[in-house]
């Protein structure tokens, strides 16, 4: 038998566990230093328990930067908000805040699942699975922020928390996220299989350019529209944080699937993003008549539907395709605004919390 070297199918090899000189070429391999040229986002050949030397110093850039935006809701007072909620919010209001809650407290859940247990384990390369693994903890974070704003305005849990079920247009939106994302839990359609392959670059190219770029980033709008009139500034505040970690996990996972596109000589259907966008866009719609039967001041549903199709455009153009919905205007101006948050409290007025937040992060 011919030696074997770093460039040979391991799935050869493995196939001849009696052959000796097959396994002392395994041996002899298992021993050499990892070359970043083998390292590939999915179906890697390289060892996935050794960091460096990184193919992708991007990835591990990402891990340092969302470091950089420690926090946790307990920092912020939520005093005024409990005031707010109480004498200042008119009924639509309290409307438009409580099923902005039940949205994202289910959302995130999903959210966390999804990394943790679809995506995470089907890269092939660590410097990936760790910047994942820190945001599989941030949804948890950002869960644990919905959860103390209901606790502390004395919400009733059970009936936010069940609006995911019993509302449809909260559910709807809830549902296309499932169907879209559940295909990439089957861990029996190996990603070797180009179909399975598509399947699983357009559900993460879902995941990443509309249920966290689009539909996060665009629904805490309804919060900041309060904030800008002086209400609900604590909530707001905690929602600023967790816009940022959006912000990132939006860059990272565009960034990953054009990697992978790449790396895989791979073409997503047009007729399927297409789709993709039609049915994001339906489900915002219905989502934003409900939570936005009656407008407040400063805020509309027509004004939330433009402005979530102008940061529609702006995903697309990330990825180098055309955008969906040409002509788009960005008419929340202030929004993208919130992601540049200066953390400087009054010593007086809380603890001190200035991890660098904010100065030491880098936007994509």
């Amino acid at each position: 038998m011919k030696p074997l070297s770093i460039f040979d199918d391991w799935d050869n090899v493995s196939a001849q566990p009696e052959d000796s000189a097959a396994n002392d070429a395994i041996s002899i391999l298992a021993s050499m230093p990892i070359d970043a040229e083998h390292k590939r986002v999915v179906n890697g050949r390289a060892d996935i328990n050794q960091l460096a030397p990184f193919k992708y110093p991007w990835a591990w850039s990402f891990f340092l930067n969302a470091n950089s935006n420690h926090w946790t809701p307990l920092e912020i007072s939520m005093a005024q908000d409990v005031h707010d909620y109480q004498h200042k919010l008119n009924p639509a209001e309290q409307h438009l805040f409580q099923n902005v809650l039940a949205y994202l407290t289910t959302s995130d859940i999903l959210a966390m699942r999804n990394i943790g247990l679809a995506v995470m384990e089907k890269m092939s390369a660590p410097e990936l699975q760790i910047y994942q693994a820190r945001q599989v903890y941030e949804e948890a974070l950002h869960t644990w922020t919905y959860q103390h704003c209901i606790e502390t305005l004395g919400l009733d849990q059970r009936e936010i928390y069940n609006r995911y079920r019993v509302v449809p247009e909260i559910h709807a939106k809830i549902a296309l996220a499932n169907r879209r994302l559940n295909g990439v839990l089957q861990a029996n359609r190996p990603l070797s299989d180009r179909d399975a392959l598509h399947d699983f670059a357009l559900a993460y190219l879902f995941f990443a350019a509309v249920f966290e770029g689009c539909w996060f980033y665009n629904g805490f709008s309804p919060i900041f529209a309060l904030q800008r009139r002086g209400l609900m500034k604590g909530t707001a505040e905690q929602l600023q944080y967790i816009m940022r970690d959006e912000v990132l996990h939006c860059a990272f996972g565009i960034r990953v699937v054009k990697q992978l596109l790449e790396e895989e000589n791979l073409q997503l259907d047009p007729s399927a993003i297409k789709l993709m966008w039609e049915e994001a866009e339906a489900a915002e719609v219905a989502y934003a008549g409900y939570i936005l039967r009656e407008p407040i001041l400063g805020y509309n549903a027509t004004l939330h539907i433009e402005q979530f199709r102008y940061i529609a455009n702006r995903r697309a153009r990330q990825l180098g395709w055309p955008e969906p919905f040409p002509g788009a205007g960005n008419v929340l101006p202030w929004l993208d605004e919130q992601a540049n948050l200066r953390k400087e409290k009054n010593f007086f007025e809380t603890r001190v919390t200035e991890y660098q937040v904010g100065g030491a992060l880098v936007w994509e």
